[in-house]
């Protein structure tokens, strides 16, 4: 049994194989000073991240980035997973993906692949993605990653730029014989938090979007259909903030590239000093260590949220979200119409009724801007 038994076990294991990734995406949620950050994981430090977390419970891999695909190493990770027995995951980007890779990575036992997207219109993808051929590569990826057996899972983070064709991007995932298709809402950490006023719909474009997905979704269903819509709304229009990631180190553990070990994928912009696999196993990281310590239950919290009869359903809401828009991790989300600080929340939804930010106008997440960003 570990020492303290309240804490729930690290059911999901999402490995951060690297930085690197092909694209540019405004929105990626990786840290803005990625380009800075230490030497990789090799592959013998991952099986021992991967051994140890299974010993803990660790029942799920999402293999991820960056663009995980830059890994050569890549389907011997995977088949180190399975022989463990995880469930394994790879979250793409599709650029870097071939025929003989997904036949590969199927051999070596991948139970699942999630490519993402970045519109349903090419001009608008590439444009988002910094490449002029994202879009074909990813239409030829899923295509291929069905042929293979596989469901077709794919994901499309939606904003200001692309929500309003929300149709069209339904009507393209239908085309492609989809089986599951998230139709993720920017969720503003990373790069995206940096743009925000590029990206955060209006009100009235989220409710648009969600009301076609919802006629979408009963026009499916007439038709039997069995393509499943997830729609995700960002916490900004909400008056609660969400339970992030159920509870903080409760449920999820993150390693970055260079073995730091994260409660979320978020979380490194903290001022915490979190600790590293290469210096200490998972079990002191789980249990032990001051930085999966520092947000578990309710002691650390101030009002409103200490006294809240809601605490126990959203823990306080995003520690992450609390730093960036306040300063202070310790504070109530600024989402919840009881901080003090929600203000921030009612000027941004203000801010993106008359934002004009132009896709070419925001900070695209590349070496370059990460390394400007690094120096101050």
């Amino acid at each position: 049994m570990p020492p303290t038994p309240e804490v729930g076990l690290p059911l999901w294991l999402l490995a951060e194989l690297t930085y690197r990734c092909p694209l540019q995406c405004p929105y990626c949620s990786n840290p803005l000073d990625f380009a800075a950050q230490g030497q990789e994981l090799s592959t013998e430090q991952w099986f021992k991240v991967m051994a140890e977390a299974r010993e803990m419970g660790a029942a799920q891999i999402g293999f991820s980035g960056g663009e995980p695909l830059v890994r050569q190493d890549l389907a011997e990770l995977i088949g180190e997973a399975r022989r463990l027995g995880y469930y394994t995951n790879l979250i793409t980007s599709g650029i870097g993906l071939t025929e003989a890779r997904i036949a590969g990575f199927k051999k070596a036992g991948l139970d699942h692949i999630q490519i993402s997207f970045q519109a349903s219109d090419e001009q608008v993808n590439n444009l988002l993605a910094g490449s002029k051929k994202a879009f074909a590569q990813k239409l030829e990826m899923a295509r291929a990653v069905k042929a293979h057996g596989y469901p077709m899972v794919l994901n499309f983070v939606t904003h200001r730029h692309n929500i309003d064709k929300i149709d069209r991007i339904i009507e393209l995932c239908i085309a492609l014989d989809a089986d599951f298709v998230e139709l993720a809402t920017c969720q503003f950490y990373g790069w995206a938090h940096l743009n925000r006023l590029g990206l955060l719909p209006t009100r009235a474009q989220l409710e648009r979007a969600e009301r076609i997905t919802n006629e979408y979704r009963d026009k499916l269903k007439a038709e039997g259909n069995p393509c499943k819509l997830i729609f995700v709304t960002p916490d900004y229009y909400e008056e609660r903030p969400k339970a992030c990631m159920n509870g903080w180190g409760n449920l999820f553990l993150t390693i970055t590239p260079d073995g730091t070990a994260l409660p979320c994928h978020g979380a490194r912009q903290l001022p915490v000093q979190f600790p590293n696999v290469r210096e200490h196993n998972l079990h002191h990281i789980w249990y032990e260590s001051f930085g999966f310590n520092r947000f578990r239950g309710y002691e650390w919290m101030r009002e409103p949220c200490r006294s809240c009869d809601e605490k126990e359903k959203d823990f306080g809401g995003c520690r992450c979200q609390a730093f960036m828009l306040t300063g202070d991790a310790s504070n109530a989300d600024p989402v919840c119409a009881k901080s003090a600080d929600h203000g921030i929340i009612l000027k941004a939804r203000e801010e993106a009724e008359t934002a004009r930010l132009a896709i070419e106008q925001m900070t695209f997440r590349n070496d370059r801007n990460s390394r400007v960003i690094a120096r101050g």
